[in-house]
């Protein structure tokens, strides 16, 4: 009986040890394989990724332009290529109307790389995507305060630059359109009788836009006001 007892503990023993070997061998598999199972697949090279982001980028395929530069950057960040692929995913966002996601791209751009020579063009860029944005005089004049301020930061920090000499152009149109957009607020107030807020309005275009074409008007405007506050 004792024997017969013995024969089955054995048994059991090895059945045990089997499967835990078994088990064991399961695991190692996983353990082995799972770096190849959840690493990413990269399957192009950093020189592939950029040559392919370029050539979209060249017949204005932008948004497969913009997937290859993305792989480029998110597989080789620290490739000679990764720096043109971040400037290249901002220029797509720009040609694709983009413009919000584009200022957020040539943005952190100019974070990361301070000092890089592509840093004019980029605050040109930045002021571009502001200025495509230009409302007519009658609506909120935000995105050309916007442009204005980017222009006149590249004309500040990089006066004899190629870029800041193209953001002087851009510049006596923002100002045209704040100065008109003041002036249509103004001319609103000075038919509603409002003639105090109407002046106040007038004075600040020969104040701050003293070079626009609208002053000879303003000034008669002025002019207007200050008659129709003597008589009240």
């Amino acid at each position: 009986m004792s024997e017969i007892l013995k024969v089955k503990t054995e048994k059991s023993f090895f059945y045990h040890s089997t499967l835990v070997f078994f088990i064991l061998c399961i695991g190692s598999l996983f353990v082995c394989s799972g770096c190849s199972w959840f690493e990413t697949k990269k399957e192009k090279s950093a020189e592939e990724l950029a040559s392919e982001g370029m050539e979209a980028f060249a017949k204005e395929k932008y948004r497969k332009a913009t997937e290859a530069f993305e792989k480029l950057k998110s597989w080789y960040p620290f490739s000679k290529f990764a720096i043109l692929a971040e400037l290249k995913i901002a220029d797509s966002h720009y040609y694709m109307e983009e413009y919000e996601e584009a200022v957020v791209a040539y943005g952190e751009f100019e974070n990361l790389h301070p000092r890089n020579e592509a840093i004019p063009y980029v605050i040109y860029q930045i002021g571009l995507c502001y200025f495509e944005q230009l409302e007519s005089i009658d609506r909120d004049q935000t995105s050309t305060r916007k442009a204005l301020d980017t222009f006149n930061r590249l004309i500040r920090q990089f006066p004899g630059d190629a870029y800041a000499l193209k953001a002087g152009e851009h510049v006596r149109k923002c100002k045209e359109n704040l100065a008109e957009h003041e002036f249509y607020v103004g001319q609103f107030y000075y038919k509603t009788k409002n003639y105090k807020a109407a002046l106040k309005r007038f004075e600040v275009i020969l104040s701050d836009y003293p070079d626009v074409r609208i002053n000879q008007d303003v000034r008669r405007h002025i002019s207007m006001c200050e008659t129709e506050l003597k008589k009240e």
